[in-house]
């Protein structure tokens, strides 16, 4: 069983488990039948322990800092049958079209979003392309909560306000934050991650919901009409659940507005200065999806001008750059990006990672659900758990509730 306290024994690779080949790449099971490449190194230890099992030789990254696409080129080289890579790297035709001609039938990325990949682009050269859903759900929904509070309550100003030695007495008028009990949360894409996040907020706050996105969440307005309903059996105020077609709508009603859309044409800039505009003077802006569904020189416009307004950010436009001005913003919470940073989920990623390039390479049919978790029992199912492309390779899917 894969649980949070059996992690620590396993951090991270263990050195013994890696013969040093040159100063870039590291190996594990030099002597494997199928060649994979990992571009950095994972957390935890049985994904290896996985592909070593399915008969692989693995080479890792050995540098603790990002590959450009010359040194993936080289470490591809002539014959590669596949590759854990990571959002940082730009996976294009150019890596593609390398990859499948060293062999190569699947790419992975350590992600959930995927829009560092040219997915066409694998496809026409029939390289599956798989990521990690599921197991970054709950806590990136929690990080995003976790800058809503911080975020309201200012409490990255009262942590340097205390550091700084000014405290000096207790006052009716210091750092007064926003109240968020009662009040109008709205999340912008309600997929997993938002559908997660909107309920944490709805459940711990009894804040009523706006959501929205394409298309409409029947699930997420009927679990949020349940707790209503439970709401008024024991005589406490209710809540309620709204689908916003128009953006606007949720943007001038919103106290909290939480962005969770993945990365698009249409997404870019999704937050523009009018956008913001349209906000509330007092709101609280979140995201933690991807950097450039804000207009990153606007935003830090539009918190200068309104002191009250408050964000809290873990992605950025051009990471791991910020827009100048960013950084000098009391009203603006920043962190590294780490909405997955925890060790279950960092291992589970991998676990993940890792069943997807040992499933293409077996041949095991493709899992169309979100119940990924199993993958990460002892006695994980012969099938591949997420490929983004597999319905344009023709590969054999497995429905799944």
């Amino acid at each position: 069983m894969y649980t949070e306290t059996g992690l620590h024994s396993h951090r991270f690779l263990e050195a013994n488990a890696l013969n040093t080949l040159t100063e870039l790449w590291q190996t594990a099971n030099p002597d494997g039948r199928s060649r994979i490449l990992v571009t950095r190194r994972l957390p935890g230890k049985r994904w290896l322990d996985i592909m070593i099992g399915a008969d692989c030789r693995v080479e890792i990254a050995a540098p603790d800092r990002a590959l450009d696409e010359q040194a993936i080129l080289e470490g591809i080289g002539g014959q590669c049958d596949g590759v854990i890579g990571q959002l940082t790297e730009t996976w294009d035709e150019g890596l593609f079209s390398a990859l499948a001609a060293a062999g190569g039938r699947v790419y992975s990325n350590y992600a959930v979003g995927y829009d560092n990949v040219d997915v066409e682009s694998a496809s026409r050269h029939e390289i599956a392309v798989g990521n990690t859903p599921g197991v970054l759900t709950e806590t990136t929904a929690e990080l995003a909560v976790a800058l809503t509070l911080a975020a309201a309550r200012r409490i990255v100003e009262s942590d340097a306000f205390m550091r700084s030695g000014h405290y000096d007495r207790w006052l009716p008028e210091l750092l007064l934050g926003k109240r968020l009990y009662g009040r109008t949360v709205g999340v912008v894409g309600a997929g997993r991650i938002g559908s997660a996040y909107a309920l944490m907020m709805v459940r711990g706050f009894r804040m009523n919901l706006i959501y929205h996105g394409p298309h409409r969440k029947p699930h997420l307005e009927y679990v949020v009409a349940l707790f209503s309903e439970h709401l008024r059996e024991v005589n406490e105020p209710t809540v309620e659940c709204r689908y916003a077609p128009d953006l606007d709508d949720l943007l001038r009603e919103a106290d909290v507005v939480s962005l969770h859309p993945a990365l698009t044409d249409q997404t870019l800039h999704l937050l523009d200065a009018a956008a913001l505009g349209r906000m509330k003077d007092d709101a609280v802006l979140v995201n933690v999806s991807r950097g450039p569904v804000i207009d990153e020189a606007a935003l830090v416009d539009h918190c200068r001008s309104l002191p009250d307004f408050r964000a809290g950010l873990d992605v950025f436009e051009d990471e791991p750059s910020m827009t100048p001005g960013l950084a000098e913003l009391s009203n603006v919470i920043l962190a590294p990006h780490i909405g997955s940073a925890t060790e279950w989920t960092r291992e589970g990623m991998s676990i993940l990672a890792a069943c997807n390039v040992v499933g293409v390479l077996q041949g095991w049919p493709a899992v169309q659900g979100h119940d990924v978790e199993r993958f990460l029992l002892d006695d994980r199912p012969q099938l591949t758990p997420s490929i983004v492309n597999a319905g344009a390779l023709g590969m054999s899917i497995l429905e799944t509730k």
